[in-house]
C-alpha cells in the first residue's frame, strides 16, 4: 500500500479580489418569455456560485450567461421567482448557505459524496471529471500523473479525489495545488507551474478549444458526477421538492436538452450520465 500522507497535500491559494455585489441575472434566454413587469413582481431568490464557463460566466456585454444561468432562470420563472446571482468564493459556499447570504448553490455543483450535506434538487445534468495537459506533455494516461504537480479548484471533487490516501486507483501525485477559481487554475497550467489540471470536462474543454495547439484532454476520464442544486438542511423542503420536480419536467419536455445543445455539449451524455 502506498503512503501518500507525506507527499500529497494541498496548497490553498486565495483570490486577491472577490466580487460580492448582488447582480441580477440578465441576458439569459428563457424558454417561456417573461415581461419586465412580471419580473419586477416576482419574488427574488438569491443564487450563489462562482464563474465556471460554460455553466456561469460573463458574456461580452458583462451579463451573466451560461447553461446554469438559463436553466435556473427557466426553472425559477416556472415557480414564480426571479433569480438573482451572488458571486461567492467557492470554498465559502457552505457558510454562504448557512448564514443566509444565498438561498441555494447552483453552478456545476457535484452531488457525489455530498448527498447528506445539503438538501438537493436534481440531478439535472451529468458531467465527467477529466485531465488537461499541455500538448507537448509526456502525460498520456491518468496513471502518468504519478509524481506530477496538479492544479484544481479549491473544495472541488477533483481535489477530493486526488487527495485520497488509500485508493489504489488514484495516482500518487507530487502536489495538488488548490486555487480559488478556474481562471487561476488555467493560469497555473499556462505558465508551467503545474503539469496538469483537473475539472469538469465541459469547462476544461473551453480552454482546450481556445488553444487546441497548446492543450489536450486525456482520453481517460477520472470519474463521472451528478450535478444538482444545493440548499441548506433547514431550507423549506417543499420548495426544494418543487424545484426538483420542475427540473425533471424540463428534462422530459426537452427544455434542458435545447439549452445544453446551444452550448455545444453532447445532449445524450449530459442528460443520461454517459459523458
Amino acid at each position: 500500500m502506498r503512503n501518500k500522507s507525506k507527499r500529497k497535500w494541498s496548497w490553498r491559494i486565495a483570490a486577491f479580489m472577490v466580487f460580492t455585489g448582488l447582480l441580477l441575472l440578465t441576458g439569459c434566454v428563457s424558454e417561456i418569455p417573461v415581461s419586465e413587469t412580471e419580473q419586477e413582481e416576482m419574488q427574488k431568490i438569491i443564487v450563489g456560485s462562482d464563474r465556471y464557463e460554460p455553466y456561469i460566466y460573463l458574456d461580452e456585454e458583462g451579463k451573466f450567461s451560461g447553461i446554469d444561468v438559463e436553466l435556473m432562470t427557466e426553472a425559477f420563472h416556472r415557480m414564480g421567482y426571479e433569480p438573482e446571482f451572488r458571486e461567492i468564493l467557492w470554498e465559502n459556499k457552505k457558510d454562504a448557505l448557512t448564514d443566509g447570504t444565498v438561498d441555494c448553490l447552483w453552478g456545476c455543483f457535484s452531488m457525489n459524496g455530498r448527498e447528506d450535506e445539503y438538501q438537493w434538487a436534481g440531478p439535472y445534468l451529468y458531467s465527467s471529471q477529466v485531465v488537461v495537459v499541455r500538448e507537448d506533455s509526456e502525460i498520456q494516461t491518468v496513471s502518468d500523473l504519478t509524481g506530477k504537480r496538479i492544479a484544481v479548484q479549491e473544495t472541488s471533487k477533483a481535489e477530493e479525489y486526488l487527495l485520497q490516501l488509500n485508493n489504489e486507483k488514484v495516482p500518487d501525485v507530487e502536489m495538488v495545488y488548490a486555487f480559488s477559481n478556474m481562471d487561476e487554475v488555467y493560469a497555473a497550467l499556462r505558465k508551467g507551474y503545474v503539469d496538469a489540471i483537473c475539472g469538469h470536462k465541459s469547462a476544461l474543454n473551453v480552454l482546450v478549444e481556445s488553444a487546441p495547439a497548446q492543450y489536450r484532454i486525456l482520453k481517460e476520464n477520472l470519474f463521472a458526477v451528478r450535478l444538482g442544486v444545493a440548499f441548506d438542511k433547514t431550507y423549506d423542503p417543499e420548495f426544494v421538492r418543487e424545484l426538483d420536480q420542475i427540473l425533471k419536467d424540463m428534462m422530459v419536455d426537452g427544455t434542458t436538452a435545447r439549452i445544453v445543445e446551444r452550448y455545444g455539449l453532447d445532449v445524450e451524455k449530459a442528460l443520461d450520465g454517459g459523458d
